[in-house]
């Protein structure tokens, strides 16, 4: 299966460039709009991640103006779009006028399409390394979930479901076979609620025996029993504020 072309949005408001430029870049997904309405349009519409622009755009084509709104706007919408200007040989003011409003670059008409081709590629490549630099650093940002890597809807669901029930509260039951992450599962959810601070205690109760539970998990005073040389804070007292993680719970007697 090929892959799929990306989208490249051409800001032109001449139909012949229109013509040359899409077979030019036909490696794109070419994209064109001939005014300023049409392509805030297709910018809402597609997302393109780079739009080539001429400043001279109807109803004033001798005029920038249409076009650094244009800019403007392109920016508004979509931050990340990288634009590239197109101008007469002429008119560098404007076109550096249009890289302080925040245009990636700009190219001088009549271009040579390998040096655009180049530009291209260029702004491609500068916008997926910031696309993937901002998801490297929301992984930093989250870092309560970080230990749990799925792609399995189900278990995304769940984790949605941590992520909503962490600020409360409640006391939750947590089902799943061996192995398959409970532990994790309940150290996300202390990590990511107002407990955080204090401790995150876990017990397995099927590795205690009977005899010994009533005192594990509540603990014992001094000289309680033979034994009992000193008073000992059961699992409970010892997490208080933080959270109590019963692994096991149906092993208890």
């Amino acid at each position: 299966m090929s892959e799929a072309r990306r989208p490249l949005l051409i800001v032109e408001d001449d139909p012949a460039l229109q013509k040359q430029m899409c077979w030019a870049f036909d490696q794109y997904d070419t994209i064109v709009a001939g005014d300023r309405e049409s392509a805030v349009a297709s910018i809402r519409r597609h997302e393109p991640p780079v739009v080539t622009m001429d400043l001279g755009l109807p109803p004033r084509p001798d005029d920038p103006t249409e076009g650094l709104q244009l800019l403007e706007e392109v920016h508004a919408l979509s931050p990340d779009t990288k634009v590239i200007v197109l101008t007469g040989q002429n008119d560098r003011a404007n076109a550096l006028r249009a890289i302080s409003l925040g245009a990636y670059d700009f190219c001088e008409k009549p271009f040579e399409p390998a040096l655009l081709g180049l530009m291209l590629e260029r702004a491609f490549r500068v916008h997926d390394l910031q696309e993937e630099n901002r998801r490297l650093q929301s992984l930093q940002q989250a870092p309560a979930m970080s230990g749990i890597v799925t792609r399995d809807p189900g278990m995304q669901k769940i984790c949605r479901t941590v992520e909503k029930i962490a600020p409360t509260s409640a006391t939750l039951m947590i089902i799943g076979e061996s192995g398959t992450g409970k532990e994790l599962l309940a150290r996300a959810l202390h990590d990511l609620s107002p407990r955080k601070s204090n401790r995150f205690v876990a017990i397995n109760c099927a590795a205690i025996p009977e005899n010994l539970l009533e005192s594990e998990l509540f603990g014992y005073e001094k000289g309680a029993f033979t034994g009992a040389a000193k008073q000992t804070l059961g699992k409970f007292e010892t997490a208080h504020g933080g959270t109590l993680f019963l692994d096991e719970i149906g092993d208890l007697p």
